[in-house]
């Protein structure tokens, strides 16, 4: 039987920020412990009713938490938090972030800046091979057509940390690109490309203050290009 929401104890929204309201709303059923990972959520019709918000909204919400990893829907089914929130707070703090785009972007430096020095100590010499792979299908990419390759060179780094404790950490990573990654108006690939290599040079040296200079070199231009463009 799914749960009723008068019962868990939601409060309607206000309709100034809705979207970002009902997100929040949602998430405090998991931090309150009224709901935990793996239930069901109710159905999008008392959703709306008890929040006060019409479709349009509750799906604009339901897509950010799903785009961030908290929950899934299923055709037929309905609409779950996801297993792994409970060990991936990140992506809790992320939905509550969702429209905090600085906030974002720093979260995503401080993460990769300190994953980068662990993998300079740490990566292996297949782990660099397949670091250079990304670079050359970047530098040979048709129409700047390249952002799973990006996102495949930060994944790599942060797997190569290895850390168990930051694993349930990766997954909200790749989360954060992928949305920093969408904002980008324009690409320049020889540029990606050298500040890659760059960071590639530090990692194969076993450098990580060096690592950590590159990266933050990259991630600091990143994030001057995406917040110049969204404001």
């Amino acid at each position: 039987m799914e749960p009723s929401l008068k019962k868990i104890g939601v409060q309607s929204v206000h309709r100034s920020t809705l979207s970002k309201q009902v997100v929040e709303q949602i998430v405090q059923l998991l931090i309150s412990g009224k709901m935990k990972a793996g239930d069901k959520l109710p159905p999008e019709m008392e959703l709306m009713e008890e929040l006060q918000v019409s479709r349009p909204v509750l799906r604009e919400a339901l897509s950010a938490l799903e785009t961030l990893g908290v929950i899934t829907r299923k055709t037929r089914e309905g609409t779950f938090f996801n297993n792994k929130v409970g060990s991936q707070p990140f992506s809790i703090m992320l939905a509550l972030a969702v429209d905090n785009l600085p906030a974002i972007i720093e979260a995503r430096m401080s993460l990769e800046l300190g994953l980068v020095t662990m993998a300079a100590e740490k990566i292996t010499d297949e782990q660099l091979r397949e670091l250079r792979k990304t670079i050359d299908a970047i530098a040979n990419s048709k129409d700047n057509d390249y952002g799973e390759a990006d996102k495949e060179f930060h994944h790599i780094i942060a797997v190569s940390a290895n850390n168990p404790i930051v694993e349930g950490m990766i997954d909200s990573l790749l989360i954060m690109h992928s949305k920093i990654d969408s904002l980008i108006q324009y690409r320049e690939r020889d540029l990606t490309v050298a500040y890659h290599e760059a960071i590639y040079a530090a990692l194969e040296s076993r450098d990580p203050q060096e690592a950590f200079n590159q990266m933050y070199k990259h991630l600091d231009y990143v994030r001057q290009k995406v917040l110049e463009h969204s404001t």
